[in-house]
């Protein structure tokens, strides 16, 4: 083999070596939104389902397609099992990798770098990649599992450039320029901050192929509007998404846009130190907004040095100012003057990373000659070993919530995180001095709320839980898991039709929620609202057609009712066998409802044996109500009777 073909191997080889350690992070901030508690992932066909993510108010998938397509593969293939969601993660990264090396390497060999470069293009191209492949700051767009959005963007972004590359190198150009047009297309999809990729492509045309930007229009004139229609989608994909109209977006985040603009300087200079000392990385920094000129004003003048130098080479087409512009203008929609709800993320610099890495291979190249070989080898060793490092603060939600914790005490996002990630260890004391701390940090934080008033009720403290959910609801009014956490709560005290008010609520803002409409049956059932809680589980398990628990749900009141007010044996045992399919016959509560509707259909035997092993499973659960509640279901079909509950006395499935 040539040592030439071995170069895509060794990118290759350096991002599995680097993220070995990372395909068993699971789920955590974002991805609870976008994936656990997205329903429209749960159906790869008909395909414009998963192209119709969810609008709720600004979540990762919102009016991003492609995104919400990808999440639907891997839901197909393998449900919620977090290996899946990783490996495509680290393959579209890696490929991202590979296209870079390619980018560079021909580059390299345009007529205008070829005298200077084109003997060391394979090498300072490799170089590039590995280092911008492995570099630890990439971690939070391919180990964050929802923040593919960037990688899978930044692959179509970094496409649209090769492909016209090879399309003004190559006597197949419509080829090539169709798919760089395709590839444009489908990153708009991805992630608005591909909207630059347009102006990149006439740029780098301009810089290295075309004489003048006359000559790249007259050459290239028909692919440039094609380039330019991809903004049409974009522009529908906002209307119809998360449009980034200013004002909305100050009133949302609680901050105008010129306080914005002026707190990015700040964050732009951070971005570049920890291109070059990657330390300390921070999941969420909630990074503070700017009030002081002494603040300011030194970054500030940095960045316009910094504008300006580029803008000094764009005009007269030096070849370095076009990585000034690939830093600048890719940072643009999430650096400058709309206001997003943070003002820093470290997943922005995903693509922007290359310019920094790019100029500084070419520098330690001038400097080192032939030794750059050796000093680049050493700095892609320890920047891979730096990303294993990072990696290992994903391993579970805890260990990235404390690590963010201890880097930004004051950050009550990050706080509430914490919070979040103890109540799901069970390390509940400890998660009420979260959610308190995050209070303090910011009273009026409506999660923060609704997520203490959740362990409060868990601990039997209701009334102190629907306070906390009721000032949750004060602060954000649209806030349905308020709203359902508060229907919970008063189901508890009793007051199941104040709970049914709450829940319907929930169901008017998430009507796509299978979860909701669940909880909604529920109460109804509650209540002796038979047809309507019937109506509510049959809606749930159309939008979630594997979701257990609504099947048991209803498959319950269809064997506990007698026909004359609404039971269907047969479903029921059908419904039943599905839910207890679903959760491996490892539930008593599911085996419970499979046993009465096989009573409700005559058969008894059937019923006897499945009640007397959900029993035994109850007791070695420790769940001494059910199992009592099932011995005495268990004397009737004993004695060949089903068991009936009336409509007007009806007891409703309890959460299973």
């Amino acid at each position: 083999m040539k040592r030439q073909n071995l170069i895509p191997w060794l990118v290759i080889a350096a991002g599995l070596l680097a993220y070995q350690n990372s395909f068993t992070g699971p789920f955590i901030f974002d991805d609870t939104f976008s994936i656990k508690e997205n329903p429209t992932i749960r159906r790869l066909w008909p395909i414009w389902q998963p192209l119709l993510p969810p609008h709720r108010g600004g979540i990762t998938v919102e009016g991003r397609p492609i995104i919400n397509l990808s999440l639907a593969i891997n839901y197909a293939l393998g449900g919620y099992n977090v290996w899946g969601y990783h490996a495509l993660n680290l393959t579209v990264h890696i490929l991202a990798g590979l296209t870079l090396l390619g980018i560079v390497r021909r580059t390299m060999l345009q007529p205008r770098l070829r005298v200077r470069f084109g003997a060391a293009a394979n090498g300072l191209a490799l170089a590039a990649a590995v280092l911008w492949t492995v570099h630890p700051l990439q971690t939070e767009s391919v180990t964050y599992i929802i923040q593919r959005a960037e990688s899978i963007m930044g692959l179509f972004y970094l496409l649209t450039l090769y492909c016209f590359i090879r399309g003004a190198e190559s006597g197949r150009s419509r080829l090539w320029y169709g798919l760089s047009v395709t590839a444009c297309a489908v990153g708009m999809a991805s992630k608005e901050v591909m909207v630059s990729a347009p102006l990149m492509v006439l740029l780098y045309d301009r810089t290295f192929v075309s004489a003048s930007y006359r000559e790249a229009w007259r050459r290239h004139w028909s692919l440039y509007l094609a380039l330019a229609s991809t903004w049409v989608l974009l522009g529908f994909l906002l209307m119809f998404g998360q449009l980034p109209v200013t004002s909305a977006n100050a009133q949302r985040v609680g901050f105008t846009w010129w306080a914005y603009l002026l707190t990015e300087p700040g964050v732009i200079l951070h971005y570049l130190r920890i291109s070059v000392w990657p330390y300390p990385l921070c999941l969420d920094y909630g990074w503070p907004i700017a009030h002081s000129w002494p603040t300011i004003l030194p970054a500030t003048v940095a960045v316009v040095l910094l504008l300006g130098a580029s803008a000094w080479a764009w005009r007269t087409n030096q070849a370095w100012g076009f990585l000034g512009a690939w830093f600048l203008f890719i940072l643009a929609p999430s650096s400058s003057f709309v206001p997003l709800e943070s003002p820093a993320f470290e997943h922005r610099m995903y693509l922007p990373l290359a310019a920094v890495v790019v100029l500084g291979v070419i520098g330690v190249h001038a400097l080192a000659g032939r030794r750059s070989a050796v000093v680049v080898a050493a700095l892609a060793v320890g920047l891979g070993f730096l990303t294993w490092r990072r990696n290992q603060d994903y391993r579970s939600e805890f260990t990235i919530w404390a690590d963010t914790v201890a880097k930004r005490p004051k950050n009550p996002r990050a706080q509430c995180s914490l919070g979040d990630a103890l109540s799901r260890e069970g390390r509940v004391q400890e998660a009420i001095a979260s959610y308190e701390r995050a209070l303090r940090l910011k009273p009026d934080y409506a999660e923060a709320h609704n997520n203490l008033g959740t362990l409060l009720a868990r601990a039997g403290k209701v009334e102190e839980a629907i306070g906390h959910f009721e000032q949750a609801l004060r602060i954000r009014p649209d806030y349905p898991e308020a709203d359902n956490n508060l229907g919970a709560a008063l189901v508890r005290l009793g007051k199941v039709q104040e709970a049914i008010g709450h829940y319907e609520r929930v169901v008017r803002t998430r009507p796509d929620s299978a979860e909701a409409h669940n909880n909604l049956g529920n109460a109804l059932a509650q209540v002796g609202k038979v047809p309507e809680a019937i109506g509510q589980y049959e809606q749930a398990l159309r939008l979630w057609p594997n979701y257990a628990e609504a099947a048991n749900n209803l498959a319950w009141l269809l064997a506990t009712l007698a026909p004359a007010e609404g039971g269907d044996p047969g479903r029921a045992e059908s419904l039943a066998r599905q839910a207890c399919e679903m959760t491996g016959n490892r539930a008593a509560a599911y085996l419970d409802t499979l046993a009465a509707a096989y009573a409700a259909a005559g058969h008894f035997a059937e019923a006897v044996a499945t009640a007397r092993t959900a029993r035994e499973l109850a007791l070695s659960a420790g769940q001494q109500q059910l199992a009592g509640e099932i011995e005495t279901r268990l004397e009737f079909y004993r004695s060949g009777r089903a068991y009936h509950q009336s409509a007007d006395t009806i007891r409703a499935p309890k959460p299973r």
